[in-house]
């Protein structure tokens, strides 16, 4: 683990109102995440606020509203990650529980085609011959390939969840809560839960105007489809503001309960997960990466008609290969990891010269520099984009970035700077896309690499890892660890609780080839287990006799034995 500073979150000294039969502990975490007031601990879908701030939400449920009663033929165009994935089987589930008669989808080929609604997917999208295209997790930045659609007589609908450029497509519709005048209290929805707020939307106008008892069915009860949506915003990384904590919080529950879609269902089953200590982690580490292999590697229709089944034997054997794939792409990873390492260990490589590091193999995957990108950057501490040669003889890069860096702005202002560098690309602030010619690499690496520069400095930003501070003895027990687990759901911008502290290293042992099991006694205390996941050379570590430990309070429920772990974030020897 690369070295780095620990630092106690601040707890702001503004009076609060939260119950006292919190765990002081729990208290304590909520006040440093801002939380002072019972209201915002609340996680029932009461909660949630109407989609009607959302901009353009009236005109879409009026619209498909409008298909529905024309019986007219809509595809769902999806994108080919988890979100992605997970929004379009929430849209045509949604739609035909609404009464729509011919809903289908497609998702573009990442290799062939690229992100988004293009003008070469237009041309595969007519030999269905929809007459609506409902966009989910893009759309924002397809200007041409909406032209496109118009151009061919199609009504297109965006909803989508990405920064808008400057300019917007000439859509019917469009649903984005990042829209500069948009005013839902929630900037951060991943793609699904922008989809989920539309047909809430369109299923309050359907019940206005009497359509379910007019065409004798049962109203469609939504909650029922929020486990696609916790599973999307979770894997999305998309920060969990207090919308997020709500629709993620009760699609876990649904599946804590064993009430999820067979499909969700089979990827809990094939990742060894227990649903009834399931937390959102579970859905970021197990059932995203499962989902997005098929992205990644093969088809994301794959993982669609997984989420989409009925049928859980079918499901069940979808999942199977989902994991397949997934095996595949880790053992893809490892070997470019081993590349970039390498270079990076190499010669050719200043560390102290660089502040943005651009990482380009020939031989490297398109569908896995995304993941590569970013242990590259978790490595270093510096923004990071991995390029990978694209069927079309472009170089297509994935890039992930550090806090204090907007990525996709960074990359704005590289295109304003040489309009004619970068043929396209889009992201959110810590995750982007983008397209380069073949020619261009060497190019691009040295503005990129002054540009981060000229952002953060001639200083390599400091690697922190912050705390929730120490925890007396007494506090390492079952219960904090059971009511922090509820306390969620954690995640980005809501962090799961770590706390800090000095322990004496009674064993360790190495297993797994990459982990370290240990005995640890923290001063005045009993021994306790640990397990660091990860580390370069656990080894390393077996003759330590003290170490300083950033770690979460963790429950290990191995073989129906409930026990406390303590699992290490971070591990530092004491001299």
């Amino acid at each position: 683990m690369r070295r780095k500073k620990i630092r106690q979150r601040p707890i702001p000294a503004q009076p609060h109102s939260l119950p006292s039969r919190l765990h002081p502990v729990l208290t304590r975490v909520y006040l440093s995440r801002g939380i002072r007031h019972p209201d915002e601990l609340d996680r029932t879908l009461a909660a949630l606020p109407p989609p009607w701030t959302l901009t353009g939400i009236d005109a879409m449920s009026a619209r498909l509203t409008q298909s529905l009663e024309r019986e007219e033929r809509i595809l769902v165009v999806a994108d080919y990650d988890a979100d992605g994935a997970t929004a379009c089987a929430l849209a045509v589930t949604g739609l035909h529980a609404m009464g729509a008669r011919q809903v289908d989808f497609i998702v573009p080929d990442r290799f062939r085609l690229g992100y988004g609604l293009t003008p070469q997917l237009v041309e595969q999208i007519l030999d269905r011959k929809p007459q609506v295209l409902v966009t989910v997790d893009n759309g924002i930045a397809s200007l041409d390939g909406v032209a496109a659609a118009k151009t061919a007589g199609l009504d297109v609908l965006i909803t989508d969840h990405h920064l808008p450029g400057e300019r917007l497509p000439d859509a019917d519709v469009i649903v984005d809560p990042n829209l500069p005048d948009d005013s839902f209290p929630s900037r951060a929805l991943a793609g699904v839960g922008v989809m989920f707020y539309v047909l809430t939307a369109l299923r309050t106008r359907l019940r206005a105007q009497d359509w379910f008892q007019r065409q004798g069915m049962a109203e469609p009860n939504l909650a029922e489809l929020l486990d696609l949506v916790a599973l999307g915003t979770v894997a999305d990384v998309v920060p969990l503001d207090e919308v997020n904590r709500i629709l993620v919080h009760q699609g876990l529950e649904r599946m804590r309960a064993g009430r999820a879609r067979p499909g969700v269902r089979a990827l809990l089953e094939v990742s060894g997960r227990d649903t009834e200590g399931l937390v959102a982690a579970d859905l970021g580490f197990a059932l995203g990466p499962r989902l997005n292999a098929a992205g990644r590697l093969e088809d994301m229709s794959l993982g669609i008609r997984c989420l989409l089944s009925a049928d859980l034997d079918e499901a069940r054997s979808l999942a199977r290969r989902l994991d397949t794939l997934n095996r595949e792409r880790r053992e893809i990873e490892a070997r470019m990891q081993g590349d970039a390492l390498e270079y990076l260990q190499s010669d050719e490589w200043d560390r102290g010269a660089s502040s943005g590091v651009c990482l380009f193999d020939p031989a490297w995957h398109e569908g896995v520099i995304g993941i590569l990108a970013s242990r590259i950057k978790d490595r270093l501490g510096l923004p990071v984009i991995a390029f990978a040669q694209g069927e079309d003889g472009c170089l297509k890069g994935s890039a992930r970035s550090i806090a204090g860096l907007h990525i996709r702005d960074l990359l704005s202002e590289i295109d304003a700077i040489r309009p004619d560098l970068i043929v396209r690309y889009g992201g959110h602030a810590m995750a982007a896309g983008l397209t380069l010619k073949s020619g261009d690499f060497d190019l691009f690496a040295e503005l990129f690499a002054a540009r981060v520069k000229a952002q953060l400095g001639e200083s390599a930003p400091e690697s922190v890892i912050h705390t929730d501070g120490p925890l007396q003895v007494a506090d390492f027990s079952l219960r904090l660890a059971t009511e922090l687990r509820r306390g969620g759901p954690w995640g980005p911008g809501f962090p799961e609780p770590v706390f800090e502290g000095d322990f004496e290293l009674l064993n360790a042992r190495v297993v797994g080839e990459r982990h370290l099991k240990m005995s640890l006694r923290p001063r005045g205390g009993p021994p306790l287990d640990g397990i660091a996941f990860g580390l370069d050379d656990p080894a390393k570590w077996l003759g330590c006799g003290a170490l300083r430990m950033a770690y979460q309070l963790d429950i290990n429920d191995f073989r129906g034995r409930r026990r406390l772990q303590l699992k290490a974030e971070y591990l530092e020897p004491i001299q």
